[in-house]
Parts: structure tokens; sequence; C-alpha cells
């Protein structure tokens, strides 16, 4: 997408809450038109309503990503209102928490058809359109536990981990075509996320710190659709955990068992829940789910640079320049 935002058409799924729909706002307010895809109609026609107030069209098609037939439905009503689309973000998705041996076979899968498998189905449709016209871009929303990992979540850092691989993959597949792949890795990130969250822990849940606000993803978003790249780390929390894991896998790795025992879990007790795993919840809809705390955030982010410097200074007195260059690399993904 180098050219103007205005008449672009962009389609963003998960745009009901979140992510999605800071990113849906950030476009239109930039004057691209957008498609609109979740679950929840209402908050898909709030939305769409809010988009069209700052001058743009906005169309909107519920969708469950986990439907093939529904993704390619979208593809189809994109293609058939604005006659073409520039850009398709695959942002749809959910979350699970609990040990491996306490998660139903049936949610595990869920995870994966939804936050795999929906956005391998979002990029056949998006590059069966982007081959016809010769262009587009495509947007995968991975993690930063695309990248590292941490316990409880095995089913989500699955998922992200196959969508950063077969990322990858594909942009491989279509070098030399004008279409690009992009993949962005955010932190942790203040949306309704939590409070949908299927949760077989036992107890209740909150985001680790530092949490970073939806609106910055939305930022890298539009930075890569301006001018694509092949990965996009959002938030120093999110580069900083790579770099350590690729540093120091297993310091990295106890370090990431003690944060989440310790900061993962409310004192308060709670019953298993499918949370939005197979159905949407009315609660929501907004773009932040209250968990960020900006007056804090400097010193949260200070010592997760901190941390990963001493790290590299500690592996520096041990290693060669050019060894530690070049996990510094791989860890980064550049």
């Amino acid at each position: 997408m180098k050219r103007a935002w205005k008449n672009q058409v962009v389609v963003v799924t998960g745009a009901s809450s979140g992510i999605g729909r800071a990113t849906a706002l950030a476009l239109a307010n930039k004057g691209a038109h957008v498609v609109l895809a979740a679950r929840r109609e209402e908050p898909l026609e709030d939305l769409a309503r809010e988009c069209r107030g700052l001058g743009v069209q906005a169309h909107v098609v519920p969708t469950d990503v986990s439907d093939v037939a529904a993704v390619q439905h979208l593809a189809d009503e994109a293609r058939n209102v604005f006659g073409h689309f520039d850009a398709w973000i695959n942002n749809a998705g959910v979350y699970l928490m609990g040990r491996l041996e306490e998660t139903p076979d049936d949610a595990f899968r869920q995870v994966m058809e939804t936050n795999f498998f929906g956005t391998v189905s979002g990029a056949r449709a998006a590059v069966a359109q982007f081959r016809r016209q010769g262009y587009g871009t495509l947007v995968n929303v991975s993690s930063t536990f695309g990248a590292v990992a941490a316990p409880y979540v095995s089913a989500y850092v699955a998922s992200k981990h196959a969508v950063r691989g077969f990322s990858a993959s594909v942009r491989q597949e279509l070098l030399g075509t004008g279409i690009d792949v992009c993949t962005v890795l955010p932190a942790a990130i203040d949306t309704p996320l939590w409070q949908h969250t299927a949760n077989y822990t036992g107890w209740r849940i909150r985001p680790v710190e530092p949490v970073y606000t939806p609106e910055r993803v939305a930022r890298a978003i539009l930075r890569v659709l301006r001018s694509p790249k092949h990965e996009v780390f959002v938030g120093p929390a999110a580069r900083s955990f790579a770099a350590m894991h690729g540093l120091l896998p297993r310091t990295f790795e106890r370090t990431m068992n003690g944060v989440t025992e310790a900061h993962h879990f409310e004192k308060e007790r709670q019953g298993h829940t499918s949370g939005t795993l197979f159905r949407p919840m009315a609660e929501g809809t907004g773009t932040s789910g209250g968990h960020h705390a900006a007056g804090k955030q400097w010193l949260r982010r200070l010592l997760v640079a901190g941390g990963v410097a001493a790290a590299a200074f500690s592996l520096g007195k041990k290693r060669e320049a050019r060894g530690l260059k070049a996990r510094f690399a791989h860890a980064l993904g550049v």
C-alpha cells in the first residue's frame, strides 16, 4: 500500500474490540475504507457508524474465522462492495490459559482453529484476490508468544508460533509478485481479550506488565501497510523478551515461569470457563480492557531494558563478539 490512504480498502478481522477496533479507527482516520469482520454484529455496526463519521465507507460482515466458508464470504463481500481490497489484516484471535493436562482437548483445538487456521483461511482468500489484481498487503497478527513461550498458555503459544512460521513461508512463495506478507508481534496489550479468556487455571487472571495500548499496535500495523516489513515487534518488552530468549534461553524460561506464577494470577478463585472460544460474549466491545497504567510504564520498560542489557553484557564476557552478534540477529529475526 504505497499509494495515498484515500480510497484504499482494508479488511480487518477481529474488529469488534481491542486491536482490531483500534486499527479500523486508525485506518478510517487516514481516509481508508474498511471491511469489518468479527462474530459480534452489534459492536461491528457501532464501529462502522464511528468510521463513517470520519468520512469513509465501512462495510460490516459478521464472520467466524474458524469457518472456512465464512472467511471466503468475507472476501467475496469485500470485492462485491468495493470491487477490490488493498490489504487484509488477520487479527481475530482467542486466548486460553491452563496447564496442558487440565485443558480440554476441544478447547485446545479451538484455539488453533481460530488463531492459526483462521489466519490460513484469511491468507488464502486474500492472496487469491491479490494475485488477480497484481498487488496487496497481508498482515498477520502473531504475538511475542510467536517468538518465546510461557507456562499455562501452550495452546496460544503453539498457535502464534504457527502464525509466524506460516507467514514466513508464504512470504517466500510470494517474492517478486507485488504481494507483501507482514507479521506483527505485540507484547501484552490492554484489550478485552483478558475478560474473554478461556481459563482453566482456577484463578482469575491479569496481564503481566508491561501492558501496552491497542492504539500502539494499530500504529505499527499502519506503518507496515505503508512500508511493508517482514516482522515487527510491538512494545520494548516484546523485542527484549525475544532477545533474552535468544541469548539465555534457560534463564529466560526460569524467569518467565517465576513471573507468570507471581504476577499472572489474582488472589481470587474462578471456576473454569471456555471464555469466547466457542461463542462470543456481549461484554468487552471497546479497544481497552482497563489494564493499562500509563504512569508506571516508563519504570517497567526501563527494568525490562536493563535486564536484557545486563544479560547481554554477562554473555558478552563469555562469548566472542561475532557469536553474540549472530545470536542477536537470530533472536530478533533480522
